[in-house]
């Protein structure tokens, strides 16, 4: 797997608050419910996108997180930078330090063009372009496929 099960949780998070219609705030555990995804793993990775603006979080009986305007007009390249950082990017797949075209690694033509691919397919895609063809093709987010977009 190419992203963090962070990064995979936090990218299903984001698309679960984008599917909501209304800007109402959603509890951890609603989401943590509905995603099949620890409440206290989902509270690690959502703090995280609340610390580089993404989601707002509301504290109190009623709170909750929801996305913000960054949040909403968010590619999931933002997403992936912001909770795995930039490396899968930028850096080799076999990990190796210095690799590039003096010293490439075993992978690294076929690697640099993959994940050039990758990247411009992440920077096209915005999470409310996501959740508005999540809503007519029915996609799924959960392994159960039971989440309903809204």
């Amino acid at each position: 797997m190419l992203l963090s099960k962070s990064c995979v949780y936090g990218l299903r998070a984001s698309l679960y608050l984008s599917s909501k219609k209304d800007q109402e705030f959603h509890s951890l555990k609603e989401i943590s419910d509905e995603l099949g995804i620890s409440f206290h793993f989902l509270t690690k990775i959502l703090q995280q996108l609340t610390a580089e603006g993404y989601v707002e979080s509301y504290k109190g009986p009623n709170g909750g997180v929801r996305l913000s305007t960054k949040g909403k007009e968010a590619t999931l390249y933002d997403l992936v930078v912001a909770i795995d950082g930039p490396g899968l990017f930028t850096q080799c797949a076999l990990g190796l330090p210095g690799c590039g075209l003096q010293e490439p690694c075993p992978l690294h033509d076929s690697w640099v063009g993959a994940r050039g691919r990758i990247e411009e397919m992440l920077k096209r895609m915005t999470l409310n372009e996501i959740a508005e063809e999540g809503k007519e093709k029915h996609f799924r987010l959960t392994a159960e496929g039971e989440f309903s977009w809204q």
